[in-house]
């Protein structure tokens, strides 16, 4: 019994353990070069963004997708002498979003990233003072 769920841009897919014992039917087909959803990187060859590239690491979907596009593509864009700079209502319509949204857009706060500077900072100390040691001792 194999059927297929499609949910938004995935699709899963359930299949039995005979499923799995029978050799796969399945054909290689050639990359197609003009295909714009290939993995052709961040820019594709016509200078539109590839939001389908990997390297955004789906920020282009979900719930705050269209802020992304809209945020990433007017800096993408942009032609003022400071790049971006006429992105600043786009890119704080963005985070407004990823702040309602805090399981999937996790975000550190100071506070927390004080703590962590500080325990790095702690933890390579040690190590030196550690390894002098050890130097010290051979």
């Amino acid at each position: 019994l194999v059927f297929f769920l499609m949910t938004g841009k995935d699709r899963i897919i359930f299949a039995t353990k005979e499923d799995h014992d029978t050799p796969s039917s399945a054909e290689l087909v050639a990359d197609d070069p003009d295909d714009p959803y290939e993995e052709q990187g961040l820019i594709l060859p016509n200078g539109d963004i590839n939001w389908n590239c990997p390297c955004l690491g789906g920020m282009a979907s979900g719930p705050c997708g269209e802020q992304f596009k809209s945020a990433f593509s007017c800096f993408h864009y942009s032609t003022e002498e400071i790049k971006g700079s006429d992105c600043v209502d786009q890119f704080r319509a963005m985070q407004e979003c990823m702040q309602k949204y805090p399981d999937l857009y996790p975000q550190e706060d100071e506070e927390e990233e004080k703590e962590k500077s500080s325990k790095d900072l702690e933890a390579n100390t040690m190590e030196a003072s550690v390894a002098k040691e050890e130097k010290g001792s051979s």
